[in-house]
């Protein structure tokens, strides 16, 4: 794709890669460059870098900031991280559980951060949408720090001290910090956005959450090997990678949708001799000499915070490499994880250039979805010729127990089974589509009214797995002891003269395609996939499982991108 003249969103443009880059991107001339971070003051710093290191440029840069797992007016006037503030507010922290937990809703989408970078309506963005979508953003950290195994293990300590505990207040913090949830939501809002943005390009640098090493991995969060946390990291960033995989494969989403994963750390930004800084802060000087010591027969010197050691006043300082996310290594440390056969690094400026390189559209050989697009085992010739077998005995034991089989309600969803018992009734009742099509729909939902009323065990067959039946008047429904929808349009067998209008109209369509398909050439143009077109002749058979497929192909926008 194109970069030149192109709005780009970088998410995470302040960190070690996300600087890379922007950098990598300005000589493709871009109209503008919109650089997000966690702190907006982190967003202005990236672009008053950039404009120094590139001052003849005409990209104009625009900075974005915010935490994009969050909604955008939860990020004013906040010190510290905003999550933080969100869980300790409980109208906030409920707004929360509720964005990751209820179905995504129009509401929920336009008040994501993430919704309002993508299509513009950030302040400051002037409302145009970004072409192109790079995620730098460590997605996987920010989910799997969260630290559910913390959580859990905090509420289960108030459960056996029988402490006075807020329930509630515990129950949803445990909510707001369960990792599939909210990357299934965040990949939701991150899809829609783009799809409603008209994003043409989306590329993530993701992470393997353990620099490439396995599960001997000795660099942990705390004494047990391996870490819970880190390897949730690896299993958050894996699963983001299949919903990518899955987006790829989307209709109607970003043409270019791609993933570079460094499987080592990635360092540097720079070497320095300075105040040694974690998470924000200086780390203060302590000491404790010899005739201070603690005695371990006092059991809270072990406690991991305590007041314990002399402050000096001062600060630590030493000399140290800035590996980006991963914080200030020292030599020492920096030595221990490059060495052979320990973690090694990879530099961004290399990862840089496979990422522009993918959007350009050249093959950078480094591409996990079109690496999963390649291994991954899809239809076989074999399955679609036996298909054939396995309907034919289907067909004939059908016949010789004298039962239609029509719907379990065990693929799902609801919708699926009402469709294909509606078609069943409408063949049942006029044999071919032209027929259903000749008839009036008032007239028509009566005489699938008969058939139900005529048949107990049609009508007990659809009841029992669940499914419903409206009647003509839409004022009465036929049940059983569950129903597993709560509306007629997604699992109730409807037989009101709107709905077989509908149908009529479905069948209109379906014979508009078969017309054009047999006037058309008899090349290999057409899929053919309805059994008239496969069988170039004029069929007047009621397919119902091929005709419900069709309807899920086009109706539904729920065909298979890749075969």
């Amino acid at each position: 794709m194109q970069i030149e003249g192109k709005r780009v969103l970088v998410l995470g443009g302040y960190g070690l890669v996300g600087t890379a880059v922007c950098r990598e991107l300005i000589p493709h001339l871009p109209s503008e460059l919109v650089i997000g971070s966690l702190r907006q003051r982190q967003s202005l710093d990236a672009i008053d870098r950039l404009q120094d290191d590139f001052p003849e440029s005409q990209t104009q840069l625009l900075p974005a900031w915010g935490d994009i797992l969050l909604r955008a007016e939860w990020q004013d006037g906040v010190e510290g991280h905003p999550r933080d503030a969100v869980i300790a507010d409980t109208t906030m922290r409920r707004r929360l559980v509720a964005d990751v937990l209820d179905e995504l809703d129009d509401e929920i989408l336009k008040s994501s951060l993430l919704y309002q970078q993508i299509s513009g309506s950030f302040q400051g963005l002037g409302g145009r949408p970004a072409d192109i979508v790079i995620d730098c953003v460590n997605t996987a950290t920010a989910v799997a720090y969260q630290n559910i195994y913390q959580a859990a293990g905090q509420l289960e300590a108030r459960i056996e001290s029988q402490l006075d505990t807020d329930w509630p207040l515990e129950v949803e913090r445990l909510l707001t910090s369960l990792y599939v949830p909210q990357l299934v939501r965040h990949m939701q809002i991150l899809f829609e956005s783009m799809v409603r943005a008209g994003s043409g390009a989306y590329l993530k640098v993701g992470t393997s959450g353990t620099g490439g090493m396995g599960f001997n991995i000795p660099y942990t969060h705390g004494e047990e090997r391996p870490s819970r946390v880190l390897l949730s990291k690896s299993a958050v960033a894996g699963a983001q990678s299949m919903l990518i995989f899955l987006m790829a494969r989307t209709p109607g989403g970003p043409t270019v949708v791609k993933e570079i994963k460094p499987t080592a750390a990635i360092a540097w930004k720079e070497i320095k001799y300075g105040p040694i800084r974690g998470g924000g802060r200086d780390f203060p000087l302590y000491d404790c000499p010899p005739d201070s010591a603690y005695s371990l027969l006092d059991a809270e010197v072990l406690a991991a915070r305590g007041d314990y050691g002399l402050p000096t006043g001062e600060r630590l300082e030493s000399v140290y490499i800035d590996t980006g996310e991963n914080g200030l290594f020292a030599v020492g440390e920096f030595k221990a994880l490059t060495a052979l056969g320990q973690m090694a690094f990879v530099t961004p400026e290399e990862i840089a250039q496979d990422v522009v390189r993918e959007i350009l559209g050249a093959s950078s050989g480094h591409d996990i979805v079109g690496a999963l697009d390649a291994a991954v085992l899809g239809p076989s010739f074999r399955a679609g010729y036996l298909r054939q077998a396995a309907l034919n005995r289907l067909h004939q034991l059908e016949a010789e127990h004298g039962v239609d089989s029509v719907a379990f309600e065990m693929l799902g969803p609801p919708r699926l089974s009402k469709l294909l018992f509606e078609a069943h009734l409408l063949k049942r009742t006029c044999q071919t589509p032209a027929r259903v099509i000749a008839d009036k729909p008032a007239a028509l939902a009566e005489k699938l009214l008969a058939l139900i009323d005529g048949e107990p065990r049609l009508r007990q067959q659809i009841l029992s797995i669940g499914i419903p039946i409206l009647t003509p008047d839409g004022d009465h429904l036929l049940r059983g002891p569950v129903i597993k929808s709560q509306d007629a349009e997604h699992g109730w067998v409807d037989l009101t003269p709107n709905n077989m209008a509908r149908w009529q109209a479905r069948l209109r369509l379906l014979q508009e395609t078969i017309e054009a398909g047999l006037a058309a050439d008899s090349s290999s143009t057409l899929d053919r996939s309805y059994p008239s077109l496969r069988n170039w002749q004029q069929d007047e058979s009621f397919d119902v499982g091929e005709l419900v497929g069709w309807l899920f192909s086009t109706e539904e926008g729920g065909h298979r991108a890749k075969s």
